[in-house]
């Protein structure tokens, strides 16, 4: 899989590119956990936005017994392990944040969620990759790019199993 690595100016632009999108003031925001921390913190300060809750979601990794194996664990039901209280959505515009919709199982399962407990939800992700995505016909109401690649962020260049150092980046300091 190409991998795109991306600088701080790149992210800048991208967030330039989202912010003229949004036509709702937003009562609060959700942020995705991990991946959508520092977009997250960035945006909302950038909006304005005062309420700033969480939501941890994790997906089975086990594959069950079926012929299409990738398929049904696609399909597994999310499990929450950090979720704001449904009195804190009811009749907020929530505005639920990301780094990216790849399948879009996060993502959806976190505005479903929203939903049912009475708040409106309204996507926003850096980059969305239609060719990974499960839900068809299905997009984030608010994006910078299209991607086919891996992105790594630059709050990712030196953390992880893919460690990439930065031109004139030094791990020493």
């Amino acid at each position: 899989m190409r991998r795109e690595i991306l600088s701080w100016i790149d992210v800048e632009a991208l967030i330039d590119h989202i912010v003229p999108q949004f036509e709702v003031k937003f009562d609060a925001m959700i942020i995705i956990t991990r991946g959508g921390l520092v977009f997250g913190g960035i945006l909302a300060d950038l909006l304005n936005i005062e309420t700033i809750l969480t939501a941890a979601v994790d997906f089975p990794s086990e594959m069950q017994s079926s012929k299409n194996k990738t398929s049904s664990r696609l399909m597994a039901w999310p499990k929450f392990f950090q979720f704001p209280e449904d009195k804190l959505l009811r009749d907020q515009h929530v505005l639920v944040v990301d780094d990216v919709w790849g399948s879009g199982r996060t993502i959806i399962a976190v505005k479903n969620r929203i939903s049912a407990a009475g708040g409106m939800p309204h996507t926003c992700v850096l980059h969305f990759n239609p060719y990974r995505n499960i839900f068809e016909g299905v997009t984030p109401q608010y994006f910078a790019a299209t991607t086919d690649a891996y992105i790594v962020y630059p709050w990712e260049v030196d953390r992880g199993k893919d460690v990439v150092f930065l031109p004139g980046f030094s791990p020493e300091g």
